[in-house]
């Protein structure tokens, strides 16, 4: 026993010293990330709390794009959901995880976005992870864009089927590429919003091509569901493609209310083989009656205005134009995701530091999160933010710019 504790030191000792020396590198090469830590009197808001930050600052950096986290109705439908049933379920769907709620979310969801039918998981990631193992084998091809999400590529690494990389928004190399595959099932995979880079995918190209190749078009809405389009339906509303989009995952996590929860929406056939197969669904935790209850109301609302995207587009214009015509360089067009390129990494955590200070909270992201030399600070616009905080962030950097030597 003593012998066992001495090995185990000594390697927990060995571990220690190589990632210190990771770490180390990390800090030498100013990328190290540090977690700000909010206030915990404060909720999501247009403006925060931040700790040993005096007063409130205004906040863009968040997901929360239609200002739904702090939703007077989302939040008491979360709290007459949890007064109802409870803190949880203690269980996973199949077992004795399912509510009446549960149902009545995934069909709200199949009502919005115009599907058959719907599998709720405890977060996208989830659905991510469990749909391309459960749908494809051996027999079929997936063809999945470079710069898809993290979870995306997690989830095709888990799959037994051929893999294929498109380049970014390539569709000659995507048709190059469906064009030498006989596979049985073809699914064409892609982010509907590309989220370090605010842009959106080339859905009516990739949909001619699923047509002409007979393939399945895959589309992960996280950073479009509720917001994007006129009505909020996303990049299939916004690109005018509808329903030649076949499966769409989504999260319940950012524009919906900002809790947590992720979907599968489609065909039902799809959600009936998830249903029976896919692992995080069947090996987890059913989504709390909290969030779920929070989340059909985030719905509803959605269902009874589209105001709140109106004023999310209209945000959006304002900064990108504002800051357009201050010399700054935006990566994307009309994504409330407006990426101001600082290209340089310790530039970049600078720049979002010096604006803290200023009142405008932000982050500046670099490598591995983004390509080395291509750091930014991404910043995001809600329907929370008035016109007056769009403009205080955009005069807050540009001092912070010029000081810098930005513009």
């Amino acid at each position: 026993m003593k012998t066992t504790r001495l090995l185990c030191s000594s390697a927990v000792a060995h571990l220690r010293t190589v990632l210190d020396g990771e770490l180390g590198a990390i800090r030498e090469a100013g990328t190290y990330k540090s977690e700000r830590v909010i206030s915990i009197t404060t909720p999501m808001a247009p403006k925060i709390g931040v700790h040993n930050q005096p007063g409130k600052v205004l906040n863009f950096c968040s997901n929360n794009y239609l200002g739904l986290s702090s939703h007077p109705e989302v939040i008491q439908a979360g709290r007459d959901a949890l007064l109802r049933y409870g803190n949880g379920l203690s269980s996973s769907r199949f077992i004795c995880g399912t509510l009446t709620i549960h149902k009545e979310l995934e069909d709200a969801i199949s009502r919005f976005h115009g599907t058959e039918d719907t599998i709720v998981y405890i977060s996208c990631f989830d659905a991510n992870a469990g749909i391309f193992e459960t749908l494809l084998t051996p027999d079929d091809a997936v063809f999945s864009d470079q710069l898809n999400h993290a979870s995306i590529i997690d989830g095709i690494r888990l799959a037994k089927c051929q893999k294929h990389r498109y380049l970014h928004a390539d569709m000659k190399d995507l048709e190059e590429k469906l064009s030498r595959s006989n596979a049985r099932v073809k699914m064409i995979v892609t982010d509907g919003v590309f989220s370090m880079d605010g842009t959106i995918a080339p859905l009516p190209a990739i949909c001619e091509l699923a047509e002409k190749y007979n393939a399945i078009v895959f589309v992960d809405e996280c950073h479009a569901t509720g917001f994007l389009g006129a009505t909020g339906k996303g990049t299939p509303e916004l690109t005018k493609v509808g329903s030649k989009v076949n499966i769409i995952n989504s999260t319940l996590g950012k524009a919906i209310g900002g809790g947590c929860g992720g979907y599968t929406t489609g065909p039902k056939q799809v959600v009936d083989i998830l249903r029976q197969r896919s692992r995080p669904y069947l090996f987890s935790n059913t989504m709390p009656p909290a969030l779920v209850g929070s989340a059909i109301k985030a719905f509803e609302l959605l269902s009874q205005s589209s105001e709140l995207p109106a004023i999310v587009d209209r945000n959006t214009k304002l900064f990108r134009s504002k800051m357009t015509e201050a010399g700054f360089t935006l990566s994307g067009t009309e994504h409330p995701i407006a990426p101001v390129m600082i290209y340089d990494a310790a530039k970049a955590t600078a720049m979002a530091d010096a604006l803290l200070a200023k009142g405008i909270y932000v982050i500046g992201f670099s490598y591995p999160v983004v390509p080395k030399g291509l750091a930014r600070i991404r910043v995001q616009l809600s329907a929370a933010h008035s016109e007056e905080d769009v403009l205080e962030c955009v005069d807050g950097f540009v001092a912070v710019g010029r000081e810098m030597g930005v513009i």
